[in-house]
């Protein structure tokens, strides 16, 4: 076996191991997002004689931040759809972009959750709002944690350019963020719309 071929089966392996321990991150999030909807759903009642999701949501604020981050899923499939072709500047122009909507996402997320508790809604205020808080904080979280693989992401292509690693990297955030896109949905549906209706 030639030092070359040692060193393909390497990356291979690598690439491998990589995208399996990708996929388990994914399913072990999916279960934490089904366990917080789960309990969400269980507490959504228990406002111990406080404000309901009625009396809190403002459906407009929402549709915004819903407006903003989906934009952003969009903004990620063509940075991959960009890297994938091998078109840097492209690539690097929608990572860019995904980038400062998820910021402003995140501004928006952070706005309301210091809105809510300056009005006397805290975390603290009873089941239903820690749960809330819970729910939509781990989100936010997760696009905190989003944003500073982007930013690694970034730094990597000033490095490196676009290369197997690198497209590789921008698929699996791409994955990622598409995923934390569809828990927004699910968040939007079951804690905002049915918590105005």
């Amino acid at each position: 076996m030639t030092k070359i071929s040692m060193l393909q089966n390497e990356i291979q392996k690598e690439t491998e191991t990589s995208l399996l321990g990708f996929w388990i991150y994914m399913m072990t999030d999916c279960i934490v997002f089904a366990s917080l909807f789960a309990v969400f759903i269980v507490l959504r009642n228990n406002t111990a004689g406080g404000k309901a999701g009625s009396d809190l949501f403002s459906l407009s604020f929402i549709l915004t931040e819903t407006i903003i981050l989906l934009t952003s899923s969009f903004t990620s499939g063509l940075a991959l759809l960009a890297a994938q072709r091998s078109h840097l500047k492209q690539t690097v122009i929608w990572l860019c972009t995904t980038g400062l909507l998820g910021t402003s996402f995140l501004i928006l997320e952070l706005h309301e959750f210091t809105k809510l508790d300056h009005s006397g809604n805290s975390w603290r205020g009873s089941a239903f709002l820690s749960s809330y808080f819970t729910l939509v904080g781990t989100h936010g979280l997760h696009i905190t944690i989003g944003l500073l693989w982007l930013f690694a992401t970034l730094g990597y292509l000033y490095k490196k350019g676009l290369n197997e690693v690198s497209v590789r990297r921008i698929t699996m955030f791409s994955i990622f963020w598409h995923f934390l896109d569809i828990v927004w949905i699910f968040i939007f549906s079951v804690v905002y719309l049915l918590g105005v209706i």
